[in-house]
């Protein structure tokens, strides 16, 4: 949960940014982008809870939009994506296109729909309009074990190319290969895997899994999110036992196809921060130049999810 120091946190983007919109505090363009947060709120009148839970099932307790500008302002980040956390609000996606209404310029969004759906198009014009510039998908989503053979799946995979929305996994490296048949049958759709495709997981960084997610980089149009390190590894600052993967990422996929997102509210569990996760990149990682931390932290976001 929150200390308050985090939520209350005053640097770079602070109380002017919440009493008169975050663009007269700062220029949201300004400073980095995250590229992976979620956000839910206590006003379960205006935004209830899937599945009949209420505010004890939250952890933490909130992770506001209002929260969640403040933390990552105190650390320079002025634009998050806010990805659709499917286990609280299903696929009610109103808190993030709302969000991204009230604060113009700062937030982007990724939405989850219904998978199985033979013609999903409509349901992603509408949301596209909002403010939308991804679609989440799980495993098993769609219908049948396997995306290759959903109806649904492969339309919403077909209309992110025309959209230029882009298909974003929560995977496990099992499931590589799934990925790899989509991106075959429709290489020009934008796709963004999270987490690392949360290869170390379970503690170990499996090489043979690395190579099967760099094998993904022959797609153009592939990206990865280089994120929730406080899940993976050994799972707690400085995060460092990271940085051969993310080597071998960027030599088979370049900076300009990585972009790194806290996982927040859950990159705040103890003893991780927000600040440790921004730091394996600016502190602990030397062999970045300038401009690759410029790409990873900023630019490949900013085109995927802000273009």
């Amino acid at each position: 949960m929150l200390n308050r120091r985090q939520a209350l946190g005053v640097i770079g983007m602070s109380a002017a940014a919440l009493a008169g919109g975050i663009g007269e505090a700062a220029n949201p363009a300004s400073g980095w982008v995250d590229a992976h947060s979620h956000i839910w709120t206590r006003d379960l009148t205006r935004y209830p809870l899937a599945n009949g839970q209420g505010l004890d099932d939250l952890k933490p307790a909130s992770f506001t939009a209002e929260e969640l500008i403040q933390l990552a302002g105190a650390h320079g980040v002025t634009r998050v994506v806010l990805i659709q956390h499917k286990p609280y609000h299903g696929l009610d996606n109103h808190y993030i296109t709302d969000s991204i209404a009230q604060f113009p310029g700062v937030f982007s969004g990724v939405a989850c729909i219904e998978a199985d759906h033979a013609h999903p198009e409509k349901e992603m014009d509408r949301l596209q309009k909002l403010g939308m510039r991804g679609f989440r998908i799980r495993p098993g989503e769609g219908g049948t074990p396997l995306w290759r053979d959903s109806v649904g799946m492969k339309a919403m995979w077909a209309h992110a190319a025309r959209q230029g929305t882009a298909i974003c996994p929560l995977i496990g490296p099992e499931d590589l290969h799934e990925v790899e048949t989509l991106c075959r049958l429709y290489p020009e759709t934008p796709v963004v895997i999270d987490h690392f495709a949360r290869i170390g997981m379970m503690g170990a960084i499996s090489e043979e899994q690395v190579q099967s997610l760099c094998k993904l980089a022959q797609f153009p149009k592939v990206h990865v999110k280089i994120s929730a390190y406080y899940a993976l590894g050994k799972k707690q600052p400085p995060h460092t036992e990271l940085i051969p993967m993310m080597q071998s990422l960027i030599t088979a996929y370049g900076c300009r196809r990585l972009m790194w997102g806290s996982d927040c509210p859950y990159q705040l569990t103890t003893p991780n921060t927000y600040g440790d996760s921004l730091k394996l990149l600016t502190t602990h990682s030397p062999f970045l130049s300038d401009a690759d931390r410029q790409e990873l932290l900023k630019g490949t976001a900013t085109r995927v999810f802000f273009g």
